[in-house]
């Protein structure tokens, strides 16, 4: 007698597409995110999208810069140089692209939890049948609010491309275990796991996975289903390699990711209790539903309690299952493996929680909720009726979720009204303000930050560049000093305090200031032009023209740089050099009135009056009634006459 732990359930009938089925999912998910086309770009879609040049060739976009979300994957730069070449920086293809990846996901989920359901290995009871389960799960993942992050903000696209790879790969495993001899989707199931690692670093889960629905729907041991397909289970371990090596090439992030995050690694496994049990509570009631949770490093003793006791309870229970090769093991499997790389003990120093991280892990759930209504509802057509009041009551709380991401001030309002402690939000809230030219209003947020963290280099800075916006450069001083106090390394905070200390007629401080800067970037023309500045302030003309001459050589496109320099120059008695300087700034600014006042008045100190006449001639016409290059032209005319004969 077979044992039934081990041998595979009977092949099925091969099920039909199920066109309308798709066509459905694919209408409500389209309604449900039809806000998001209108969203505009957030925090880290500046960087990643916006200011990011190697998506602007797809020979470059295999080379994604470092230091931003889409550092290491390159399969998602990839997807963003597609995006540019549709529309350059406008927002809606990139949108349209996200929605377009979701309904695709849900399409394949639709696939696998009804081919799953179809074979019989799943052993579900209901009366509904495996189409109308697999579309309601399809429906209630498609559809839930919690999904919003990875498809109405553009560049969490990281987590929804990662999910369609992770979802194809297993679909592709489920056709090829049907019949050994279609190699082909053996192909599509490697490819698909492939692309995945080159998208996030979560796809790693993706081989266990896979194993692990083969022992238990289809081979019926571990053992049983290496035997059969060693080859394809190789093939998806070398997997591992690009997405290990693709990992070490970011350098944790730009040290914001990894052991070496500054969070330690038992801190964030804590804080990860906490996360995990609200994720579970999410995906059951998802209110309040937040963007960015800030950078909590503290959780008290009965939160972490709590979590650990749900951690534990559903990681036995999942261990438990899996042992008697039940589904619902499989389900707790798919939520706990695929949380575990960003959940565990692995620290994310800039996200300790993030919803998008259950974009996959929420499949688990949706799945379980669809074969509980199929359990609990014996007649079709109150399945269909339940299924659909759910899936009605998830689709217009992500219709209003949408909504929080259709601009960054009305994501940033909405931390804030949630998280009112995070103090990145604030500051994050305050400069939108200040770019609107509201300096109060964000005075007033930055202020805020300050006060939830004292430390905060960059509310420091953004409060002192908003004094110093109203005129209060004194004020601004202080600020920048806690900023630097903080983050000392940082030259743009010193060449902010030097602007500010100079503002405040305090050149002999900002000098310093200035110098410091370019020690730390040497590379920068604005501080050379700032120290130069002082210098001449402080009647250091031969320093100032040395640092203006630096200054003109990192940046000779800037005009009144170079007449600054040739202003300095004409003063140290270098006529011929401060002509030639005027010149290229007028080249650069042709319709300034000044500098040919300036030329002008270099040529007539130089003997060349008729020159000298012309660029007064041409200031006036620019400036009639410019009365200084008026009384040089009197002057110059008064020359020309008593040097006649």
């Amino acid at each position: 007698m077979s044992d039934p732990l081990t041998t595979p359930p009977a092949k099925q009938p091969v099920i039909g597409p199920g066109l309308g089925w798709c066509a459905g999912i694919a209408a409500a998910a389209a309604a449900a995110y039809a806000g998001s086309l209108r969203g505009g770009f957030l925090y880290d879609d500046l960087g990643s999208i916006v200011g990011n040049p190697s998506i602007r060739h797809f020979l470059t976009a295999l080379g994604p810069p470092a230091g931003e979300t889409v550092s290491g994957r390159p399969i998602l730069n990839l997807s963003l140089a597609v995006n540019y070449a549709v529309s350059g920086t406008g927002v809606w293809s990139y949108h349209a692209l996200n929605v377009l990846i979701h309904i695709a996901s849900a399409l394949v989920l639709f696939g696998i939890v009804r081919r799953t359901l179809a074979s019989g290995a799943a052993g579900s009871r209901g009366g509904a049948g495996p189409s109308a389960v697999a579309f309601a799960a399809a429906l209630i993942w498609v559809l839930h609010p919690l999904q919003a992050e990875s498809v109405a903000y553009v560049i969490q696209r990281a987590e929804s491309l990662m999910g369609l790879f992770y979802l194809v790969t297993l679909y592709a495993f489920i056709r090829y275990a049907d019949d050994d001899s279609r190699r082909g989707w053996a192909v599509l199931s490697v490819g698909a796991c492939l692309l995945g690692m080159g998208t996030k670093e979560a796809m790693a889960t993706a081989p266990a996975i896979v194993l692990l629905y083969d022992r238990t729907f289809a081979a019926g041991s571990f053992r049983e289903a290496w035997r059969r397909r060693r080859p394809f289970y190789l093939a998806l371990m070398a997997c591992w390699v690009p997405v290990t090596c693709l990992a070490a090439s970011t350098g944790g992030r730009a040290g914001t990711a990894g052991f070496g995050s500054g969070v330690p690694w038992w801190a964030y496994a804590m804080i990860q209790l906490k996360a995990v049990a609200l994720y579970l509570r999410l995906a059951v009631w998802p209110n309040p539903l937040v963007g960015d949770y800030g950078r909590v490093l503290e959780v008290g003793p009965l939160q972490v309690a709590l979590g650990a006791v749900v951690v534990a309870v559903l990681a036995a229970g999942t261990v438990a299952l899996l042992a008697r090769r039940s589904p619902a093991g499989f389900l707790g499997a798919w939520f706990l493996v695929i949380l575990a790389p960003s959940s565990s003990v692995i620290p994310v120093s800039t996200e300790v929680i993030a919803e998008h991280r259950m974009y996959l892990p929420l499949a688990a759930v949706a799945v379980a909720a669809a074969l509980a209504l199929d359990s609990a509802f014996s007649r079709r057509g109150l399945f269909y009726a339940s299924a659909g009041l759910v899936a009605v009551a998830l689709g217009v709380l992500t219709v209003r979720r949408v909504g929080a991401y259709g601009s960054s001030f009305a994501f940033w309002s909405d931390v804030v009204g949630k998280v009112p402690e995070n103090a990145g939000a604030w500051n994050n809230l305050g400069a939108l303000l200040a770019e609107r030219g509201d300096q109060a209003g964000a005075i007033a947020d930055f202020g805020r930050a300050l006060a939830l963290v004292p430390a905060y280099a960059d509310a420091h800075r953004n409060l002192a560049n908003s004094l110093v916006a109203t005129g209060r450069p004194a004020e601004a001083v202080e600020n920048y000093e806690a900023a630097i106090r903080y983050r000392p390394d940082d030259p743009l905070i010193h060449l902010d305090l030097a602007n500010a200390l100079a503002a405040a007629k305090r050149q002999g401080d900002a000098v310093p200031e200035f110098r410091e800067a370019l020690r730390l970037d040497p590379g920068r023309a604005a501080a050379w032009s700032g120290l130069a500045d002082a210098l001449v302030d402080l009647g250091n003309l031969p320093g100032a023209a040395e640092a203006y001459g630096r200054a003109v050589a990192l940046r000779p496109d800037i005009a009144d740089t170079r007449v600054n320099y040739g202003n300095v120059l004409a003063e140290l008695g270098r006529p011929g050099e401060a002509m030639e300087e005027f010149g290229s700034a007028l080249r650069l600014q042709p319709g300034a009135a000044d500098i040919h006042n300036n030329l002008g008045s270099l040529l007539a100190g130089s003997g060349r009056l008729s020159e000298a006449q012309a660029q007064f001639e041409q200031a006036l016409r620019l400036k009639p009634d410019y009365e200084d290059a008026s009384n040089n032209l009197k002057r110059v005319l008064e020359m020309e006459a008593r040097a006649r004969p």
